[in-house]
């Protein structure tokens, strides 16, 4: 038996797998940059886990029980908790195993379905129990096969892509300092550069395990997210500030979604005097007596319409609540989540429904609510969708967000 010490971590090669101590070293792993190569290899290229993304859940799925300041998980151990309990902004992909029936009419035996696949992006990560879509072959409005779906389809793994001091992205030049996704991230030197927004893969990715998915043609968002993001937003909202980019990024895999869908999106779909008055007036069903200072919702985000990171970064740090003013736009994530939702299409409320609160409250199968508004759902689960914010933040019967931007309440 070899024991190797190198950067503060043991490696046992006998016969050729690594171990970790328990006592794991207090360094940052993954900041950015290439994460350390035994926290996901045995022998390069061989992974630890199943595939890519069992890989990735080893570290990224948490159970119930552990503080939500593990900002790094995205997934909920479903054995541990009945309840999706991580509240990161592109959401938590436990909703993908929630399948939901409720009969169409009560009384009624004819039911409806929400199944779990059409919750979110469905990663394959078989040591964890997820699989390929059922639904699709490919990606909507793509040909990404969706057999090969996994977290490194969308976030590379080796954190090659860099923000340079000019704003560049490239795949080389000065190393990789630390995280370019945060508030309190560094600003990129002559000498030195951070990763870009959330390890997301640009133009020419192409995973070497997937020779058949398309390389990517987009270059990653301009985003800033604050540096405490999974979290509760019980008392204010996550406030991501996007940039640009998002929606074309998006396009590296979906490259038809926006013109067989007919909703305007992307950065061409600048927010009109009328939909920004809207969004900065609305505040709940019925109730259209807001103003610009408090205004935001997490619920419905959208870009500022800008590629400078020093003014994204100096937005996400003092806009708190504040809502929007000209050249804004909206994109895919103002109405879906990144990863997963509780509701069908990975939106962020449930847009198959009259109401998303009843009688003051979010809809149950436990609270007396009608069937066709509780669908198959607990009412701790509906709240989970709403990141736990309080049904009283909403009118007594409120309508879908859409009315957000459109007013049509």
């Amino acid at each position: 038996m070899k024991i190797i010490i190198l950067s503060c971590h043991f490696f046992i090669l006998s016969p050729l797998l690594f171990f970790r101590p328990a006592a794991f070293c207090q360094e940052i792993f993954h900041n950015g940059g290439t994460g350390d190569c035994q926290e996901c290899h045995t022998t390069p290229p061989a992974l630890i886990g199943s595939d890519a993304s069992s890989t990735c859940l080893r570290c990224h799925q948490g159970r119930a029980g552990t503080p939500l300041t593990n900002q790094h998980h995205i997934a909920t151990d479903t054995a541990s908790s009945p309840l999706c309990l991580q509240l990161p902004p592109g959401g938590d992909f436990c909703w993908l195993k929630k399948n939901y029936t409720w009969p169409v009419a009560e009384g009624m035996n004819f039911t409806l379905s929400s199944k779990g696949d059409n919750h979110g992006h469905n990663i394959v990560a078989l040591d964890y129990g997820y699989g390929p879509d059922s639904n699709y072959a490919v990606a909507p409005g793509g040909t990404y096969p969706a057999s090969s779906l996994s977290c490194i389809s969308c976030h590379d793994p080796h954190g090659s892509y860099r923000r340079l001091e000019d704003g560049t992205i490239a795949t080389t030049g000065p190393p990789i300092i630390a995280s370019g996704s945060y508030t309190d991230s560094p600003d990129p030197e002559t000498d030195k550069s951070v990763g870009v927004y959330r390890l997301l893969a640009g133009q020419g990715y192409h995973p070497k395990s997937s020779p058949e998915v398309p390389v990517f043609s987009s270059a990653p968002p301009v985003a800033i997210a604050p540096s405490r993001y999974n979290r509760a937003e019980t008392s204010g909202d996550t406030r991501v500030v996007y940039g640009s980019g998002m929606t074309e990024w998006c396009q590296n895999c979906h490259p038809q979604l926006n013109s067989a869908y007919k909703h305007p999106v992307g950065s061409s779909a600048v927010f009109t005097s009328k939909i920004i008055s809207n969004y900065n007036s609305y505040i709940s069903s019925g109730a259209a007596t807001g103003n610009y200072t408090s205004s935001y919702t997490s619920l419905v985000p959208y870009e500022i319409g800008s590629k400078d990171y020093t003014l994204v970064k100096t937005r996400a740090a003092t806009l708190g609540s504040s809502g929007p003013a000209g050249g804004v736009n909206v994109m895919c994530l103002s109405c879906h989540r990144a990863h997963a939702s509780g509701w069908d299409n990975m939106l962020r409320w449930n847009m198959n429904a009259e109401f998303i609160t009843y009688e003051g409250a979010f809809p149950g199968i436990d609270n007396n609510s009608p069937a066709q508004l509780a669908q198959g759902r607990t009412a701790a689960e509906t709240a989970k969708t709403f990141y736990d914010r309080l049904a009283s933040d909403y009118a007594r019967f409120q309508r879908n967000l859409c009315n957000k931007c459109h007013g049509r309440d």
